[in-house]
C-alpha cells in the first residue's frame, strides 16, 4: 500500500513541488495587487499618478518574480499581474504620465 500515500502539497497553494516558495508567492501577491490597483486606477484620468507608478512597480516586481519563479502556477499567475499592470501604467502614461504631465 506504499503507492496510497502522498506527498503533502499543502505547504504552498501555488507550490506544485511540495516545497515553499515564501519569496515568489510574496512578489506573486505584491505583483497581483500593484497590478489591479493600476488597472483600476487608471480608468480615471485625475488618478494618473497612481496608475502609472503602481503601474511601474508592479512592471518591475512581476518581472522579477518571472525571474526567480519555479512553478508554473506561479508564472501564470504572475502573467496576468503583469499584464493588468502594463495596461495601467500605458494607461497612466496616457492621462498625465509619472510626474503630472505639463500644464499649459
Amino acid at each position: 500500500m506504499a503507492q496510497a500515500i502522498r506527498r503533502n502539497t499543502a505547504s504552498s497553494l501555488l507550490a506544485t513541488d511540495g516545497k515553499p516558495h515564501p519569496v515568489q508567492d510574496t512578489l506573486l501577491a505584491v505583483t497581483l495587487v500593484l497590478g489591479a490597483v493600476a488597472f483600476i486606477t487608471a480608468m480615471f484620468h485625475h488618478l494618473h499618478l497612481l496608475s502609472s507608478w503602481a503601474g511601474l512597480v508592479g512592471i518591475v516586481t512581476g518581472a522579477y518574480g518571472q525571474y526567480i519563479s519555479e512553478t508554473t502556477r506561479e508564472r501564470f499567475l504572475l502573467i496576468i499581474g503583469l499584464g493588468a499592470s502594463a495596461v495601467g501604467f500605458f494607461l497612466g502614461m496616457a492621462h498625465g504620465g509619472l510626474f503630472g504631465g505639463w500644464i499649459g
